[in-house]
């Protein structure tokens, strides 16, 4: 082989040493940027910060206030019997003139007053009091579900910033590959596929990049809508702490969530309210008392004052009171139905959070401690080894591209234990201490 060829050859190894070094320092690099310390230095929304300001502006959860507001003021509405009515009427007058010379001629001045019977207005007013504390109860719920909501979106953006994060600095790294490849390629020791393949990787990785840009957009977006603000508004850096401990039991989760969450308790609420509905329907048949008094002035002959008693008479009850009945009672058995269906679907959430926690904290403690060590390890041993030429170009790649999708599914993970447990906090009132 000629002398020149050599020196050309030692050259070229020389000018690529320094190549391979910028390269290995990147591979350090692109482990040290995956751990979430480095972002929350930049973190400028807390996410206490966000469930407040979610909570002081979020139209829906107005919305289940009013409502809360509107069913509290119904509750004296029902309780109160019906206005008297007042009347005054002029009579005896005759038609061929309006003098009161007649003997027949009166003033009459009349008040009534109907009194339901005994429970029915008590029985209504118990069921909109219950239905009051019902829809108290559901702005309980939905503060917790909208929490919910806004951790999920949260931690979606969150992980989301260190998924970028981890795959600029990945192309960054797949662009020093390129490089090398080149100047293999330029001075006659590289392979013209080595650098097709460098290039393939850095064009997917950055259609990677830009697709989860975009999902960062919208899901940037969904959160300004939870939070009440203006959709174009920018949603800075977001914080995502490591996953914490283990959660209890199942068990344990259901007997809380049974006893504590605020929609099961409305559901309760609301049944007893059916009851006293039903309570009130069984008194339809009852009659209603009517009383009357009635003041005449007769210009003529000395004034007369008059009372009246009536009763209501359930004439078309077999249409009107015994299908209200009816009606009562199945709404009644509706009700409890629906808190049974309720309570089974909290406890399913709560089996499948609790599922979802436990999964996501296994496997982060897994890539933390055993694959993830072993992929760098992978890398560091394939960049050794190109170095010699034992492995072609690609294997380097793509021992750094799995080091990418590990890194990125580690913080997955992370976020995923994070909106697991939001999950179970929502189930249990929105009390987060209750998670521990």
């Amino acid at each position: 082989m000629p002398a020149a060829y050599h020196a050309g050859g030692a050259r070229v190894r020389d000018g690529i040493r320094p190549g391979i070094r910028l390269v290995t320092w990147a591979v350090m690099a692109v482990g040290a940027m995956a751990f979430p310390c480095r972002a929350q230095e930049r973190d400028t929304l807390l996410l206490a910060e966000a469930v407040a300001a979610a909570r002081g502006a979020n139209p829906m959860l107005r919305v289940a206030r009013l409502r809360a507001d509107a069913a509290r003021a119904r509750v004296p509405q029902m309780g109160a019997p019906p206005d008297p009515v007042v009347s005054f009427r002029l009579g005896n007058r005759p038609l061929d003139g309006f003098g009161a010379g007649e003997r027949m001629t009166m003033n009459a001045f009349q008040v009534q007053q109907v009194l339901p019977w005994p429970g029915k207005l008590g029985f209504a007013e118990a069921r909109a009091a219950h239905l009051a504390v019902a829809e108290e109860l559901a702005v309980l719920d939905a503060e917790a579900a909208l929490v919910r909501r806004v951790k999920a979106v949260y931690f979606e953006i969150a992980f989301e910033d260190r998924a970028l994060d981890i795959m600029r600095a990945t192309r960054d790294l797949l662009r020093e590959f390129l490089d090398v490849s080149n100047t293999l390629y330029a001075v006659g020791t590289g392979l013209q596929n080595d650098v097709l393949q460098a290039q393939v990787a850095v064009a997917t990785m950055t259609e990677d990049i830009t697709a989860a840009e975009q999902t960062r957009l919208a899901m940037a977006a969904r959160l300004n809508a939870l939070l009440g603000r203006e959709p174009e508004r920018n949603v800075g850096a977001l914080e995502l702490s490591g996953p914490g401990e283990p959660l209890p039991r199942v068990t344990d989760l259901m007997a809380r969530a049974a006893e504590r969450r605020p929609a099961l308790r409305a559901a309760r609420e609301r049944i007893r309210a059916a009851e006293s509905a039903y309570e009130a329907a069984r008194r339809g048949l009852y009659p209603d008392l009517r009383l009357g008094a009635d003041y005449a002035h007769r210009p003529l002959f000395p004034d007369m004052l008059s009372f009246s008693v009536g009763v209501s008479i359930p004439l078309w009850a077999g249409s009107r009171q015994l299908p209200l009945r009816d009606e009562a009672f199945a709404r009644q058995a509706a009700e409890e139905a629906a808190e049974l269906e309720l309570l089974n679907e909290t406890w399913a959430r709560i089996a499948e959070a609790r599922a979802e926690s436990d999964r996501a904290l296994r496997l982060h403690d897994l890539y933390v401690t055993s694959i993830l060590p072993q992929a760098r390890a992978a890398v560091e041993s394939s960049l050794s080894a190109y170095r010699v030429g034992q492995v072609d170009f690609m294997t380097l790649v793509q021992s750094e591209l799995t080091v990418n999708r590990y890194e990125i599914e580690r913080v997955r993970l992370t976020a995923a234990y994070h909106t697991a447990v939001a999950e179970i906090e929502a189930l249990l009132g929105g009390e987060t201490e209750m998670v521990r």
